[in-house]
This record gives structure tokens, sequence and C-alpha cells, in this order.
């Protein structure tokens, strides 16, 4: 998956919004105003998603595309270079999984806002 795609695939998740908060490079994905994905604009396509931190250990070793997240709590973050070594499938889940991450974290009213969308 390209980082274009990958773009759209965030975007198409509900109650979603992107920024450039750090720099010009560096868009945000943001679900009720929290962060689930960072892509940056640069040379090298790459992700960075929040992950559980039991999970986040396993696709690091299952996958050498994902390390822990670059400028990032490494713990419960990971980025992954987008270099095709990873089926898109299984890439869409990761994403799927930041943006629940996010959204189980919500408050009571953050989640009914995101529900009537």
């Amino acid at each position: 998956m390209d980082a274009e795609t990958l773009k759209s695939y965030c975007m198409s998740k509900k109650g979603v919004t992107t920024d450039f908060p750090f720099d010009a490079m560096t868009q945000v994905f943001r679900v009720a105003g929290k962060i689930f994905a960072l892509v940056p604009n640069d040379a090298s396509p790459s992700v960075n998603l929040k992950c559980d931190p039991t999970f986040a250990e396993v696709l690091r070793q299952t996958y050498a595309a994902v390390t822990p997240g670059y400028h990032m709590n490494k713990r419960l973050w990971n980025t992954i270079v987008l270099d095709g070594s990873i089926p898109d499938d299984e890439l869409q889940e990761m994403v799927d999984h930041s943006y629940e991450q996010v959204v189980k974290g919500l408050t009571k009213k953050e989640w009914e806002r995101l529900a009537g969308l």
C-alpha cells in the first residue's frame, strides 16, 4: 500500500480529521481530536500507528517493516515502513486497531458525539 492509499483509508474512518500540527511534512489523522496515525510526507513512506503494547511487540517480531514508534512512546506506537512487505489487508487492520485504540479511550460525551456522526 502506498502512502496516498493509506491516507485515503484513514480518512474513510468515521469522524476523522487531519492537520499538520508539528511541521509542514507530517500529516496527522485524528478522531475526536486525538491522534491515531501520523504520515510523514517524505522520500521514505511510513506511518506511525497507536497499538496495544502486547500486540505492538507481536507485530515487531512478525514484520521487519514494523519498529518502535519514531519520536513516539515506543510502548504504544509502531512505525511501519510502507515498502510493500505487509499485505494491504493487514495494514488496514493495523489502522483499524489504532483507530479503535483511540475510540475506546474516549469519554462518554466524545463517544456519543462520534456515534451521532
